[in-house]
């Protein structure tokens, strides 16, 4: 009943997304032998949060109706950092340059493909990286309620033109200070 969407986590491959879509399909079917009403088209859609479907986004885009990078796992994943111990959690980074290629690329693939995409995690809601996001042509995000209303705020005051610009440069930069500071000039503008 209503619009509903399936949005499975933790997929790393064509393998694992045709066991999924074949899981699906067998769902739908038991419903149909028992006569169940359900809607044909649910859209199904996958996480990225695994390096492994960040750097095969066109699998993805060609199997799925939709994605969502989960930043918090990607960059974890992408690091070889537990976010969560406190010996080593100081490296996490949302701004180390393998990250932001990673997501640059999926977003990139997805927009191209028109294939809708969104961030969740952390970075979605932390308005020093909306910008960002937005010159890296991220256009849905997914975040927490209490941060809507600022991020709202940085959207409707970005101004693409001026941005994109800038977002490129961070994309070449190998530079952890320059990028930083590029991300201070971006958030100025």
């Amino acid at each position: 009943y209503g619009n509903l969407k399936i949005l499975v986590p933790m997929l790393s491959g064509a393998s694992e997304i045709n066991q999924t879509l074949q899981f699906i399909e067998g769902v739908k079917q038991s419903l149909a032998n028992e006569g169940i009403p359900y809607s044909q088209d649910v859209p199904v859609g996958g996480m990225i949060e695994i390096p492994a479907a960040a750097l095969t986004p066109n699998i993805f885009i060609k199997k799925l109706g939709f994605l969502s990078i989960g930043t918090n796992d990607l960059i974890q994943y992408t690091l070889a950092i537990d976010r969560t111990d406190e010996e080593v959690s100081h490296l996490y980074d949302p701004l180390h340059p393998a990250v932001l290629q990673l997501m640059a690329m999926v977003i990139s693939g997805a927009s191209k493909a028109g294939v809708p995409i969104s961030v969740c995690g952390e970075m979605a809601g932390e308005l020093a990286y909306t910008r960002l996001l937005l010159g890296m042509g991220l256009r849905q995000f997914s975040m927490q309620p209490a941060q809507l209303l600022g991020t709202k705020q940085r959207v409707l005051t970005t101004n693409l033109t001026e941005v994109v610009p800038i977002v490129q440069k961070i994309l070449r930069a190998d530079d952890p200070m320059k990028i930083r500071d590029l991300l201070d000039k971006l958030n100025a503008a």
